[in-house]
């Protein structure tokens, strides 16, 4: 029995510029943390006694003898990469629901991946992580995905990551005074708006926008560098921060018609009136969660305002994926 632990993340910059249509002609850059929420993965083994020889648990039940017929892309995707020829029981639990904005479905794809390196006695670095998760995602299932939510879920921390030109990923871990990290992090507030939405359709109008889109996405990117200064320069106002997140708000919503709508802009005009100094929604667009910076002695009538709406304690997540139980079968079945 393995159980794997991956975090999801939420993005505050440069998101948009970690699509390789972009960031394989300009480089790219994003700033975002990985949360204490979590997708839980349980992998073991399959005993030869079903009529079935995988077994798939997640908002589905899927009992199957060939791993073709698995209608979970990134099960089916990632047991075939794994040349898996024996049978496993996968089942999936996760602290958020799926295609709301915080890397859900990749936060999936590396922990399915760590937990079969783990099943098979190999350890898997988070470069190996990052990179096979990026390559079933994108070239396998042909998901219109970015690069950041494999990256941050398989790292977790908050972190600058660099999208460089010939494919190369670096992350930069932000190091920041301890005090200042609570501020920072005591300032955000999630909120869930109910809106559930298909990332990948979203993303696909998005990644079609790009070459009309190249001086605002530029404009978003430079923003990552003026957040981090915000960030580890103790002698900045961090409502700057906030400031500059409305700012990367207003730039996001000219990519594409589909990132905002009527009742995400409604919600936002209601948090910016009741004491928000900045935010944006979270992931692709068109729905999920929200995230703004208030500041702390405004947040119980920010809350008051928009109670209507579930709000999400959260913690920062400086581990990344991590297995949790290790329980290898001794002898093969």
């Amino acid at each position: 029995m393995i159980i794997s632990r991956t975090p999801h993340r939420i993005s505050f910059f440069g998101g948009g510029t970690d699509y390789p249509d972009y960031y394989l002609r300009y480089c790219g850059k994003v700033l975002g943390t990985c949360v204490d929420k979590y997708c839980y993965l349980s992998v073991r083994r399959l005993p030869p006694f079903f009529d079935h020889k995988h077994r798939i648990v997640y908002s589905k039940i899927e009992n199957v003898s060939d791993i073709n017929t698995i209608m979970h892309p990134s099960v089916r995707e990632t047991l075939k990469y794994f040349k898996v020829d024996y049978g496993v029981s996968i089942h999936h639990d996760g602290d958020i629901p799926a295609r709301s904005g915080m890397g859900s479905s990749s936060a999936f794809t590396v922990g399915l991946i760590h937990s079969l390196y783990a099943l098979q006695g190999r350890i898997a670095s988070k470069d190996d992580l990052t990179r096979e998760s990026i390559y079933i995602e994108q070239e396998l299932i042909r998901e219109n995905v970015g690069s950041q939510d494999q990256t941050f879920a398989a790292h977790g921390g908050l972190n600058v990551i660099n999208f460089l030109a010939n494919g190369k990923i670096i992350v930069e871990p932000i190091i920041i005074k301890p005090e200042r990290l609570v501020e920072f992090e005591r300032s955000l507030v999630l909120i869930y708006t109910g809106i559930s939405r298909i990332a990948s359709e979203v993303a696909g109008d998005k990644i079609k926008n790009i070459p009309k889109n190249e001086k605002n996405l530029t404009q978003m990117k430079d923003m990552v560098d003026e957040a981090y200064d915000i960030l580890v320069n103790s002698s900045r106002d961090l409502r700057e921060f906030g400031q500059l997140m409305n700012q990367s708000w207003l730039l996001k919503k000219t990519l594409s018609n589909r990132v905002s709508n009527s009742e995400i802009d409604s919600i936002y005009e209601r948090a910016m009136k009741s004491g928000a100094i900045g935010g944006k929604l979270l992931g692709a667009g068109g729905g999920g969660f929200m995230v703004f910076f208030v500041e702390q002695e405004r947040q119980n009538s920010f809350k008051q305002e928009l109670n209507d709406y579930l709000h999400v304690p959260f913690s920062f997540d400086f581990d990344g994926s991590k297995i949790i139980v290790y329980q290898p079968q001794r002898r093969p079945q």
